[in-house]
């Protein structure tokens, strides 16, 4: 490797992570690949399952509602079987799920495996997150969830672009090939013989999760409902390129939808290139700091477009709300880790996942509610309000860290 590259590459410095911290990067990276179904979920419903579209979209948002309501659940489940354990399970089960989705013809089956779908599928979620805490250190923790999303963005840049083809040969194909990426990612784990000494065994006094004094309810935390109130508004903001952006850029604006794909290769390219390193850089940040500056990022980044006319100053919106997300996102994530006690840390991440799944189910809908209602201006000004607010509550907050 020559001097000028080690120099700049971006991910120089990770060898210090803990290598089971790869081993998880490989299994996320393996499901991340195979993720198809969902994205083409509606078009397989109406074009393979004769499925209306009114239809079709009832069918995601049971999805979307199923896995919202079982996220707190799911959570402390993997407190009580272990994190390890449940990341297994949710590999295992929802592959098996995804292999059988196609065989479901009739409403009533398809709704049932839907929800088998969602209940096994985001059980992986917060015990992935879990693991990552109970295998970095405080001061790493940062750069294990940078790495972490790193997994998810080259996955997620990879497997719908495969769906894609694969939907023009065979919709039940998408289902096949996601499904054994699930299990594959399983069997990483499985075969690598993935183990971690979780902290909410030692908790247990006794050996095994749940077992001796528990901490207080993740729900009476006072600390995790402030930090998650202004979660919601800034995660609802964040999630406006899914809901109103496209719309804006794509119909009111007169671009084309070629370039409102070209805006998410650049926002992955970002991340890809430059999160890890980052995250590293800012590891001795404190959280005010690093949720306040963050979140800033998001605001001006969305508050800016209120101003854009221009497919090139449309692109420097999107670096600047990147350079939010990849500061805020794994901030985020480590508070949570550091607020749950060990016993609980399923439970907090839990949580956390449901207000990101509240702000998905109200974001994209009030920002197309506000883009038709009061116009392109006031929706942006709006997003840039709601964004701040959000970041200065969080930048003022005296989180206290228990872990």
């Amino acid at each position: 490797m020559s001097p000028s590259f080690s120099r700049w590459n971006p991910w120089r410095g990770l060898g210090a992570l803990p290598r089971k911290i790869w081993i998880h990067f490989a299994a996320t990276l393996v499901n991340r690949v195979g993720t198809m179904a969902i994205p083409f979920l509606v078009l397989y419903l109406t074009k393979d399952a004769g499925f209306t579209a009114e239809r079709a979209g009832l069918v995601l948002s049971l999805y979307g509602a199923a896995s919202l309501v079982v996220s707190a659940f799911l959570g402390r489940l993997a407190d009580r079987l272990g994190h390890v354990r449940m990341m297994k399970a949710s590999l295992l089960s929802s592959g098996l799920v995804m292999l059988a989705y196609p065989l479901a013809r009739s409403p009533g089956a398809i709704a049932a495996v839907t929800i088998a779908l969602a209940v096994t599928a985001e059980a992986f979620r917060p015990a992935s997150l879990s693991v990552l805490t109970d295998l970095a250190p405080p001061e790493q923790r940062k750069a294990a969830f940078a790495v972490n999303r790193l997994a998810i963005n080259l996955g997620m840049s990879i497997g719908p672009a495969v769906g894609g083809y694969l939907a023009e040969v065979s919709f039940p194909a998408i289902f096949r090939v996601d499904g054994t990426t699930s299990l594959l990612a399983y069997a990483v784990l499985a075969l690598t013989g993935f183990k971690v000494a979780e902290h909410a065994l030692a908790a247990g006094g006794e050996g095994a999760p749940g077992q001796g004094p528990r901490s207080r309810p993740a729900y009476k935390d006072l600390q995790l409902l402030g930090f998650l109130a202004a979660c919601v508004p800034l995660a609802a903001v964040f999630f406006q390129h899914e809901g109103a952006l496209p719309l804006d850029v794509v119909r009111d604006l007169g671009l084309p939808a070629s370039f409102f794909g070209w805006m998410f290769t650049i926002n992955t390219v970002l991340i890809v290139l430059f999160e890890v390193r980052l995250n590293m850089k800012t590891a001795h940040w404190p959280h005010r700091k690093s949720l306040f500056i963050g979140g800033l990022f998001i605001a001006v980044g969305f508050g800016s477009m209120a101003f854009c006319r221009t497919g090139p100053a449309i692109a420097l919106t999107v670096v600047v709300w990147t350079i939010g997300e990849m500061i805020l996102l794994p901030s985020m994530s480590n508070v949570v880790a550091e607020l749950a006690p060990p016993d609980r840390r399923g439970e907090y991440m839990g949580l956390y996942s449901m207000s990101w799944g509240i702000a998905f189910a109200i974001g994209p809908w009030l920002g197309t509610f506000a883009l038709e209602r009061f116009g392109h201006v006031s929706l942006w000004a709006g997003a840039f309000v709601a964004a701040a607010v959000a970041s200065i509550a969080m930048g003022r907050m005296r989180l206290r860290p228990r872990a």
